[in-house]
């Protein structure tokens, strides 16, 4: 390897399964403000942007009386509130997910998370899944004053860990992390069954896998 090569990843979706867990706080606070409860595949659908347009975005789907805006704050707080205690109730590493870490971090490869969860929400996450140590940097969704879609949130990231935008790749599984990685004009690797509305044929990447198992055939050519 001539050059440090870069891998960033997000969070939710793409390193674990964080669906269950998010249902638990979603429901609970759907549910204490006279909502209905979601589904697993609803929430697979609704995650991906952070909490706040999680919450507001499965009121719109439902059809009801819309909340105001301080009113959205205070159920994303109590949201929040919930999931951090609760955080890895259910949630679950992807498959492959550890031995792809394990094997990058012997051919040196700098690692760090881009996800639009809260920064301290996704540090206790990867804390308690017990794969913090893995990484140089975590960017949450309110690390910066911008995050995916917009590439500055990858191209920062890159930058504060010395890393080279030509020597990276990106791996997500939404148009999210998508269209992040396009505009910063980074290989994407796109996590099939994400948390998004979209078929993956409808998401731009370079290379489309199930999971992690394998996944150093692909990341060796670029090394």
């Amino acid at each position: 390897m001539s050059q440090k090569f870069t891998i960033l990843f997000d969070l939710d979706g793409t390193l674990v399964h964080t669906a269950p867990d998010l249902m638990r706080a979603h429901n609970y606070v759907m549910k204490k403000y006279g909502y209905d409860e979601r589904k697993l595949s609803d929430i697979k659908k609704l995650a991906g942007r952070g909490s706040k347009t999680m919450l507001t975005k499965s009121i719109d789907e439902l059809g009801k009386i819309k909340k105001t805006a301080d009113q959205i704050e205070k159920m994303t707080k109590e949201f929040v509130d919930y999931y951090s205690k609760n955080i890895v109730k259910e949630s679950t590493l992807k498959r492959g997910a550890l031995e792809f870490l394990s094997w990058c971090k012997k051919k040196s490869i700098s690692m760090a998370i881009c996800t639009n969860k809260q920064e301290h929400l996704s540090i206790d996450l990867l804390k308690k899944i017990k794969i913090y140590d893995f990484f140089e940097y975590v960017a949450g969704g309110n690390t910066f004053n911008h995050n995916k879609p917009d590439p500055k949130h990858l191209t920062d990231t890159i930058e504060i860990i010395g890393g080279n935008i030509k020597n990276t790749l990106m791996i997500g599984d939404s148009e999210t992390d998508s269209n992040a990685s396009k505009s910063a004009n980074i290989p994407f690797v796109l996590i099939k069954d994400g948390y998004t509305e979209k078929k993956s044929n409808e998401i731009y990447h370079d290379h489309l896998v199930k999971d992690f198992v394998g996944l150093e055939k692909i990341v060796e050519k670029y090394l």
